[in-house]
Formats: structure tokens, C-alpha cells, sequence
């Protein structure tokens, strides 16, 4: 190729149809002659990947490239370099106008234009979007035009087609006594036919949010709400009956929706597509037919059963067989009955014998012998377990069946009674249920045997520290360093007891909680942080929260127990190295565990996995049981876990475990998730704050136990209150009087004789809504059950700083000048 043809470069069958032409007399002449202008736009079209057109002179030259070629038809072979008007005589008159105005600067786009063409395909009915846009040269005149072209006969054919389809499908639907509808994957009604409006006067979505629900039979809301949401949580289909009110009538008509998903290749659920059917005259005959059906087969069955029945009058040998007309005349017996009937009540009856004549003069076997014939013979069928038999010997227990007799047009004709001896398979039972009995205390006694074992043990060793530590103090040469050392030993232990009895109250859940609402997330993550100093530099820490808040109500202080717990277990199991994971899920749902029955939630969910050795399948049953530990002695108590159970179910909760052995164990606490926010409740009082002191004011101790009642007066004193000693809550009510006596605060006891401390605290709330109330108690199951309405609580032991404290804020409340 020469390089005054290089512009063709590239240009494909419609450059070389450029390079073969003969140009010798045509009016734009030869190639190598052609304008640098007309060579660029020729180039640019013929490289192309779109359908394009280049027009060029006065007369319209006619150029295209090869994406054109399927357009031109029969023309293909000599358009190129023609005049426009001659390429396209056929549509000239039509494609004019629009060049036109073009050429004058008017340029469009038409979409989906009609033309009538000899194309490829033949004289045809066809379709084109272009654009005619002007060339100008370098002077600033109209040199040619850019034409972009594309065909949309098929397009254009095929929508015309869907709409055809789409207008067949919509008339067909109309005339289906069946009503389509479909819906999105949330249950939002997304199309429906015009025939649901006819026959229920409502939209299946009114703005008024009623829609179908207003044209629903009220009984049947509940089950069909029910189906349509088990479908859309499950994505099964749904295939339920209700009844709707037509519009025409104002009656109730059976109709039945069934819906089936389309899901997209994921797997995930697009649209629902249902149809709902009038089923109404379907349901009703299927009623009838059902109904004749049981009759039939009610009728036959009593058939059947007064034939055995009967048989068994002359063929039972091990059971008492009788039978009673309408009259209580005895219509058949068998032996047995008849001898059992003399021997109990000395008559011999035939048969045709009244049974109430018989027994006339014996009105208290008459009275329960006429009973429960009466209820046989009106219809019901029932069965009896009583004593009765030959007083001669030891009184047998008998199951008495009572069936009433029908005719074959099923009328009431008598009533039929089989009697057999069950006291060899009631005394079965009755020794089966003592041995059970005796198992269950057994286990009782065995568990309790445990638990008091264990408390004993740890009590023990407690009391050895601080009775060694007192003999000490006792010594006058005791130096002041020894005697600092023993009492911070006899605190410490005091410490460790108290911790040790609330274990155990967490596991029987009866400690006193006070739940506050929290973000379990945050506190997570602040337990996270210092569990270094639990579990030591080898074992690495990993938490994952969310970043969205998760919120409980529960005791924070016993939930960040529960968690250093169980993370020290997880310690030991790892032998101090390896990694433990921290995980919160929130609207967690909660499963069955240990055979209780699961809950879908929300429950936040606190999971920690370690990588340590497991814990073995026979061992998995007893973890959360007091004491028991299969650490060495000397390493653990056995009442961590045992916590953090009681915590979870007073809770309203559970913890789980899944381990493996080898693999690790995960321990998973699920608490109840709440929509609130975190409260801002003080922090606990902690004994290295400053000590305070009273300044005279009065206070009434209610305490039942002297020695706890006259060791509480002495401490207050020494801390500078005033104060008044009350035995009981009926006392101290006598003592505070309408007014309150002059008392500053009232200092209770929980667990008393008579009226309880959380008792009187709500009567003081009631009679003196300002006189403060502080709560002592150890244990008080009231407390565990109950909450402690609002009171403070100071849980026993408790210390002069803790006592003295507390008292001091409730008083400041009171008069904050305090």
C-alpha cells in the first residue's frame, strides 16, 4: 500500500472494496487526491467497531465500513462511493428531511425508527436508531456527515412480540376463575389481578395498611398470618385456607392460597408467585362427604365392637363381663360376673333383673352403683379403678370399662361394663414408683453429700487462717509488723469466705442481683483488657466485637465474674500458653441445651475459645456441679463454673459448652438482648475510698440476731451514729411510730421472723417515702426471686468502711448537706 493510502490501513473489506473501485471519472477522484479532512473522517469510520456512514461532497458520496455491510442487501456490491439518494432511492423521501436538517444544523437521534427497505433479508418492514451529525472542513463549511446507525428490527419485533404475550397472558388471567398475585422476598405485594378487587372490594395493600386483612374472617387472621410467616422465614411453600369476605354479598368464602419462591442461581429467594382459589363449594362437599363418612365408619366400628363385645360375654374367663339396657335391667353376663355380684353383695341376678331394684335396700352401694351406669348409659365411655370383691378375703383393685351399646341406626339401647383385677399391675407400679423414689433421694443425698463436703473442706481451711491469725493478735509481744500481717490475713480470708458463699449462692440461684442495663460489647472488651494479668504473657488474647451496640440487663459485676471464670479456666486448660478468643453475637437466638428447650431470642451471646486439651465426653455432664474440679488438689475449688451457670439461668439465660478432646473448648454465656441504652448507675463502692464517719444522727438497726444486732449497733457507734436496736420488723415499726421518731435511716435485716426486711422496707416506702432504708442479708431467697425494688443492699459480711459508707451516701441523698 502506498502512503497516500495509509488512511485505509486497518479498514477491512471496505477498504479494499475503497482501493478496487475505479476512480478515474468519478466527481471526488482518485483516493490519493482526497482532502486531509475527507481522509481522517474516512479513516475514523472505517475503524469503526460501530455501524457507520460517511457522506462527503454536494452530492452525499456514500461510504460506510464493514459493521455497515449486513444493512446495504443487494446494494453491497457497488454503494460504495455512490450518492446517498441513489444507495437508498427507496427510502429517499423519508431519509431527505432528516439530512436536511442535519446539513443545516439541526441534528437529532431517533430511536426505533420505521423504514421499508430491500435489505439482506429481502423487501422488509425494519427498524433503525441513528444519529446525523455535520463534517466541517477548515473553513468552517459542511463538508459531509458522520451517520450513526444501528438496526432494531429484532428488538422492535421481539417487544412488540412481549407485549403481545404480556397482553394474552393479562386477558388470560383475567378470565381465570384462579387470582395471581406475587410478592417480594419480605411479603410486600407486587402485582395482583383485577378479578381479587371484584370479588373482595379491597386492595391486597390499602394505604390504610388493612388491604385483604379487612376482607379476612377473623377466626382465621392467626393461622394465616402464621403460614405466611413460616414461609417467608423458611422459604417453604405455602399452601393454607381462609375464608374472605366477598364485596357482591358480604359472605364468607372458602378460598386457598398457595405461594412457591423463584429463587436466582445463589440460591437466595427473588419473588413469590401464589395463586388464590375459590374453594368454597369444594370445602362444603367435602364436609358433607366427610361427615357421612365418619358416620359410616362410626356405625361399623360400633357394629364390630357390640359383636366382640358380645362375644366376650360368653367367652371372658379372666375379666367380669356385663351388660345393662336402657332400664338398668341386666341384659347378659358372664359367669364370672354373676358369682363376683353374689359374692360381694349376696344377690344372685338373671338375666332381665333390675340392677337398682336388687340393690333398694342398700342405699350406699345403690347411690355409686346407679352414678356410673347413668354416665355409661347417657352416652359417655370411661374407665374406673376401685376396690371391691369377696369380703372374705383381701379386697382386689379392678379397672372397670364403661361402653355404651348402640343400635345399627346408632340410638343408645344400653351400656356395656368389662371389669378386670389390676392389683398384681398396680402393686408393680407402686413398687416401681418407691424404687424411683428412693433413687431420687439417693441422688439427693449424694449431691448434698458433695456440696456440704466441699463447703466443709474450704470453710475449714478458711477458719484454721483466721484462728491461727487470732491467737496471734492475742499475744501482748506481738510486734506491730506481725500483728498488721495477721489482720490483713484475716481479712483477706474474711474475703475469700464471703466470695466462696456467693458461688454457691450463684449456682443455687439465690444470690441478690442488681441487674443494670449494659453494652455488652464495651464490657467485653474492658474485661478483654486486663485478663493479661489473669491468664499471663503467654497466652494471646484475641476479642471480636461488633461494632453495633449489643445491649442486657443483669448483674454487671457478676457477668465480669462469670467471664474472668471461665477465662481461667480456659487458662488452666491451656496450661498457661496458647490463645484464647473472645467472641459477642448479637440476636443470637438460643439453643436447646442440656434438654431444655431452645428460644429464638435475641440473646447476646459471649463465647471463649481456648486451644487447650478438652474436656472429655464423660466429664462434660458434671463442669457446672460445685466442687467439682479435675484439677490437682490445691488449684481450684470447683465453684467457678458452678457461677457462672447460676449467674446465666437467674439470669434468664444458659451457658454451653462444646469441647473436643485436644481441640479446645469453647464455653458460649447467652443473657437476654434488650433494645435500651447503657445506664449510667454509680460505680460500686471499693473499700480503698475514704472511710466516713456520722455525725450524731440516728439510726434503727432491725436485726433478729443478737450477736450480729449488738456487733452492728457497736460499729455504728464507733463510727458516730446514734443508735436504736429493734428485734423484729413489728417492733421496729412500734419504734418509728406515723413519723419516724427522729430517725435519720433505718439499717434492716432481710431474713427475720414474722415480717422480712424487704416487707418492711416496702410498708416504710409506703408510710415514710423519705426515710431511707439500707438492707443487710447473706442469703434471702425473697432477694433472689424477688429484686430488691430499688433498696441498697449490703451483702453480709460487709465491713465497718463498707457499712459506714453506704450509710453516709443514703443520708447525703437524704440531706446533701451531710
Amino acid at each position: 500500500m502506498s502512503d497516500a493510502l495509509a488512511f485505509l490501513a486497518g479498514g477491512g473489506e471496505a477498504a479494499r472494496m475503497i482501493r478496487e473501485r475505479d476512480w478515474s471519472h468519478h466527481p471526488l477522484g482518485q483516493p490519493e487526491t482526497w482532502s486531509e479532512g475527507f481522509r481522517t473522517a474516512l479513516s475514523l469510520v472505517l475503524n469503526s467497531p460501530e455501524s457507520m456512514i460517511l457522506t462527503w461532497g454536494p452530492d452525499l458520496h456514500f461510504f460506510f465500513n464493514d459493521t455497515y455491510f449486513p444493512l446495504l442487501g443487494p446494494r453491497l456490491a457497488w454503494a460504495m462511493g455512490e450518492r446517498f439518494d441513489v444507495v437508498w432511492a427507496d427510502a429517499w423521501d423519508q431519509a431527505k428531511p432528516i439530512i436536511d436538517d442535519a446539513l443545516a444544523g439541526r441534528s437529532r437521534r431517533f430511536d426505533d425508527l420505521p423504514w421499508k427497505l430491500d435489505t439482506d433479508r429481502g423487501e422488509a418492514d425494519t427498524w433503525f436508531s441513528f444519529s446525523y451529525s455535520r463534517v466541517l472542513d477548515g473553513a468552517g463549511r459542511v463538508a459531509g456527515l458522520f451517520i450513526f446507525t444501528n438496526e432494531t428490527t429484532k428488538r422492535v419485533l421481539g417487544d412488540r412480540a412481549l407485549r403481545e404475550s404480556e397482553e394474552h397472558y393479562r386477558q388470560t388471567v383475567e378470565l381465570n376463575p384462579q387470582v395471581p398475585w406475587t410478592c417480594d422476598p419480605d411479603g410486600n405485594i407486587t402485582s395482583y389481578s383485577n378479578r381479587w378487587l371484584e370479588l373482595t372490594g379491597q386492595a391486597p395493600g390499602e394505604p390504610d395498611g388493612a388491604g385483604w386483612l379487612e376482607a379476612l374472617h377473623p377466626d382465621d387472621v392467626p393461622d394465616t398470618l402464621a403460614a405466611f410467616a413460616g414461609a417467608l422465614s423458611t422459604g417453604e411453600p405455602v399452601d393454607v385456607d381462609y375464608r374472605l369476605r366477598m364485596a357482591a354479598t358480604g359472605e364468607h368464602r372458602w378460598m386457598r392460597a398457595r405461594a412457591r419462591p423463584r429463587r436466582n442461581a445463589a440460591g437466595s429467594i427473588m419473588r413469590w408467585y401464589g395463586v388464590v382459589e375459590d374453594v368454597h363449594d369444594k370445602k362444603l362437599a367435602e364436609a358433607r362427604l366427610r361427615e357421612l363418612n365418619e358416620t359410616l365408619e362410626r356405625r361399623v366400628e360400633e357394629a364390630l365392637l357390640q359383636r366382640k363385645l358380645w362375644a366376650e360375654v360368653f367367652e371372658a374367663t379372666d375379666a367380669l363381663v356385663g351388660a345393662l339396657d336402657t332400664d338398668f335391667r341386666l341384659l347378659a353376663a358372664n359367669r364370672a360376673w354373676i358369682e363376683e355380684f353374689d359374692a360381694v353383695f349376696g344377690i344372685r341376678p338373671r338375666i332381665g333383673d333390675g340392677i337398682l331394684d336388687l340393690l333398694a335396700d342398700r342405699p350406699a352401694i345403690l347411690a355409686p352403683v346407679r352414678a356410673a351406669w347413668a354416665r355409661a348409659l347417657s352416652g359417655e365411655e370411661f374407665t374406673l379403678v376401685q376396690e371391691f370383691g369377696d369380703p372374705d378375703r383381701k379386697r382386689p383393685s379392678y379397672e372397670l370399662k364403661f361402653t355404651t351399646l348402640r343400635d345399627p341406626q346408632g340410638r343408645r339401647i344400653g351400656a356395656f361394663q368389662y371389669v378386670q383385677d389390676v392389683s398384681d399391675r398396680l402393686r408393680d407400679q407402686e413398687r416401681l414408683f418407691e424404687a424411683e423414689e428412693a433413687l431420687r433421694q439417693s441422688q439427693k443425698l449424694e449431691a448434698v453429700g458433695q456440696l456440704t463436703g466441699g463447703v466443709a473442706h474450704d470453710f475449714n481451711n478458711l477458719l484454721t487462717i483466721i484462728r491461727s491469725s487470732v491467737d496471734f493478735l492475742r499475744r501482748p509481744d506481738l510486734s506491730e509488723e506481725r500483728r498488721t500481717r495477721y489482720m490483713d490475713a484475716v481479712s483477706d480470708t474474711v474475703d475469700r469466705a464471703a466470695k466462696l458463699t456467693g458461688q454457691l449462692l450463684a449456682f443455687a440461684r439465690r444470690q441478690a442481683l442488681k441487674p443494670q442495663v449494659f453494652d455488652v460489647g464495651r464490657q467485653v472488651a474492658a474485661v478483654a483488657d486486663m485478663l493479661d494479668t489473669v491468664t499471663g504473657a503467654r497466652i494471646r488474647v484475641v476479642t471480636r466485637v461488633p461494632d453495633v451496640p449489643c445491649f442486657a440487663k443483669a448483674d454487671l459485676s457478676q457477668f465480669e465474674t462469670a467471664l474472668i471464670n471461665m477465662a481461667v479456666n480456659a487458662r488452666d486448660a491451656m496450661d498457661g500458653e496458647g490463645t484464647l478468643t473472645l467472641r459477642l453475637v448479637c440476636a443470637s437466638g438460643l439453643p436447646a441445651i442440656r434438654g431444655h428447650a431452645g428460644s429464638a431470642g435475641p440473646f447476646a451471646a459471649v463465647s471463649l475459645t481456648d486451644t487447650g486439651s478438652g474436656i472429655p465426653p464423660d466429664q462434660i455432664a458434671r463442669i457446672f456441679e460445685p466442687f467439682f474440679t479435675t484439677k490437682e488438689v490445691g488449684k481450684g475449688t470447683g465453684l467457678g463454673l458452678s457461677q457462672v451457670f447460676g449467674f446465666a439461668k437467674q439470669s434468664g439465660g444458659d451457658v454451653d459448652v462444646e469441647s473436643t478432646v485436644g481441640g479446645g473448648t469453647t464455653f458460649t454465656l447467652y443473657l437476654p438482648e434488650i433494645e435500651a441504652t447503657a445506664s449510667d448507675e454509680p460505680a460500686a463502692f471499693h473499700g480503698d475510698e475514704t472511710f466516713r464517719t456520722g455525725d450524731g444522727q440516728r439510726v434503727l438497726v432491725v436485726e433478729d440476731n443478737v450477736e450480729v444486732g449488738r456487733f452492728a449497733t457497736q460499729i455504728l457507734e464507733d463510727c458516730g451514729y446514734r443508735t436504736t436496736w429493734a428485734t423484729n420488723a413489728e417492733e421496729a415499726l412500734d419504734t418509728l411510730g406515723p413519723d419516724g421518731a427522729g430517725f435519720d435511716v433505718v439499717f434492716s435485716d432481710v431474713v427475720m421472723p414474722g415480717m422480712g426486711g424487704i416487707e418492711l422496707a416496702r410498708l416504710l416506702q409506703r408510710r415514710l417515702p423519705d426515710m431511707p432504708v439500707l438492707l443487710a442479708s447473706g442469703y434471702s431467697h425473697v432477694l433472689a426471686q424477688d429484686g430488691l425494688d430499688g433498696f441498697e443492699l449490703l451483702h453480709k459480711p460487709y465491713s465497718a468502711d463498707q457499712l459506714s459508707h453506704i450509710l453516709g451516701n443514703l443520708l447525703r441523698r437524704r440531706c446533701p448537706k451531710v
